[in-house]
């Protein structure tokens, strides 16, 4: 073990203890704090932003196809690394706490500019939503639990998709946090090496090209979840809505219920917290979308930068329910296995945008093939009703 994988491991040693005190001096501090150093830390990071750009307009990072084969060359060493045949996690958002079944009903009369793709009209989609941990690994939760991530899969969404291996759904996706780890993929490239050498807080603190403003913002909203149904989730990267126009959106939770987190919490703490809720009341969350009204203020090409509510306030277009259902450990393992996350599972009209996005294509279908190539599992295009089709359903795609 080299010097920076120590520093890392004492780094993540303090990081675990600190996280036991958390939720006694983590909502003070947010109420305080966080605006106030999230403001000086994005107005540090816009001076990199170069300006002059059109709404919903894209440009190609120097640097970005290959990065773009950087990664998947190292996730996918990674992953063999990590896991044997048959055990194989995702590289990234890899703790799966729960595939849970739901329902994302779209609103009536929403403003004429939101009515493109998923959000044209008024409709009810049943949904399948995964809630993970960061990763790349799976320790106990109080070991890495700081940022989590959504995905959300519409399923009997009509129109003609971007990725071929799904005819039926549309797939949303965000994590706690309004910005990405990185800013782009070159960026990426490099942390992902750095992961692969066991030393991820190097790419943070090199002095000869640190990223302290960006490790900032992850500490901001890092913290000791109570439950997976009790934070919000941002896209963070930006998607079309309809032509020339871009949008983000967000998974906010309603109501302001709370789980007690104890000192000394399970291993799964967190996939127990969204299971007991869920045996006993349904959990919800809104829809919001953030339109573009300022390119250089809202950048498509920086997922750093956090979209200013104030420039652009969200607005609701629809609501995530979640009903009551159990828990079944088998049940659960074959979902997450079989289950494809993939933001270009959608139609034109809400294309994602950015080279973070653009690389997600590749990157995703790569790695989704690879983790279930290992561990001999089919990929499922989900049902409206049940997660595995029965044999011969002529409306669902399997592969």
């Amino acid at each position: 073990m080299n010097w920076k994988q120590r520093l890392t491991d004492a780094v993540l040693g303090l990081v675990t203890l600190e996280r036991r005190i958390d939720p006694y001096v983590r909502p003070a501090f947010d109420a305080v704090f966080r605006a106030r150093v999230q403001a000086a830390v994005q107005t540090l990071l816009s001076l990199r932003v170069p300006h002059g750009s059109a709404r919903a307009e894209e440009t190609t990072l120097p640097g970005e196809t290959e990065a773009m084969a950087q990664i998947i060359d190292l996730m996918s060493r990674f992953l063999w690394r990590e896991y044997a045949p048959g055990q194989a996690e995702r590289a990234g958002n890899t703790k799966t706490y729960g595939v849970v079944k739901a329902s994302l009903e779209i609103a009536g009369q929403l403003p004429v500019p939101l009515r493109h793709g998923l959000f044209a009209s008024a409709r009810t989609y049943p949904a399948w939503v995964r809630f993970a941990g960061p990763g790349p690994s799976a320790p106990p939760d109080l070991q890495d639990n700081g940022i989590l991530s959504i995905g959300v899969k519409a399923v009997g969404v009509p129109g003609p998709k971007l990725l071929d291996d799904e005819r039926h759904t549309q797939d949303l996706t965000g994590i706690s946090s309004p910005s990405f780890t990185t800013p782009n993929v070159v960026e990426n490239a490099k942390l992902q090496r750095q992961i692969w050498n066991r030393s991820p807080l190097w790419y943070f603190v090199n002095p000869f090209d640190n990223h302290l403003a960006d490790l900032v913002m992850q500490g901001l909203y890092a913290r000791t979840h109570t439950s997976p149904l009790e934070t919000p989730y941002w896209s963070c990267a930006a998607y079309l809505l309809g032509e020339g126009r871009a949008m983000q959106y967000r998974f906010v939770p309603r109501g302001r219920r709370r789980t007690r987190v104890p000192w000394n919490p399970g291993d799964d703490y967190l996939r127990d917290a969204l299971w007991e809720r869920l045996g006993a009341s349904e959990a919800s969350f809104d829809l919001l979308v953030q339109v573009q009204t300022d390119p250089d203020r809202m950048p498509v090409e920086d997922a750093s930068i956090v979209w200013p509510d104030r420039l652009s306030p969200p607005v609701r277009v629809g609501v995530l329910r979640i009903p009551v259902q159990h828990y079944d450990a088998a049940e659960q393992r074959a979902r997450a296995a079989s289950l494809s996350i993939n933001p270009w599972h959608t139609t034109a009209e809400n294309r994602p945008l950015g080279n973070q996005n653009r690389a997600r294509r590749e990157i995703y279908t790569h790695l989704s093939r690879l983790r279930q190539d290992m561990n001999m599992v089919a990929h499922v295009e989900p049902g409206a009703a049940t997660f595995f089709p029965e044999p011969h359903t002529e409306d669902l795609h399997v592969r």
